[in-house]
């Protein structure tokens, strides 16, 4: 795997951002589902990513050996895993995905070759 920057990751938020100006112009649901599907997919989408890389992150600055053992030090941990367990509730967003196609119609989905999640 390439070596991740902070230019990398900044490039897929400007992609993020990009998604949702295009949302706010598109009239089309269908469309606007299947592009936001992969975003709230229960196992792979951005709340479950996300919350894992917060856990990711306080376990790095926990274990790290140059990190102070101070009582905000701690503090600062147990809110990124605050956090993570929030962003972590949210996975069940998916399910708002299929009310939206329902509503839509699953045939109009698929007739424009448009995937369900899993």
């Amino acid at each position: 795997m390439p070596a991740l920057t902070p230019d990398t990751i900044r490039t897929l938020t400007e992609t993020l951002s990009d998604l949702t100006d295009y949302l706010r112009e598109s009239l089309n649901p269908v469309e606007a589902l299947a592009l936001v599907e992969p975003l709230l997919d229960e196992y792979t989408g951005l709340p479950v990513q996300l919350a894992d890389t917060l856990r990711a992150l306080a376990r790095a600055v926990q274990e790290h050996p140059d990190t102070p053992r101070t009582a905000q030090v701690d503090l600062l941990i147990t809110e990124l895993r605050t956090a993570a367990w929030e962003q972590t509730d949210q996975h069940t967003l998916h399910y708002v995905l299929d009310d939206l196609r329902d509503l839509y119609g699953s045939t109009a989905a698929s007739e424009q070759g448009y995937g369900r999640c899993p």
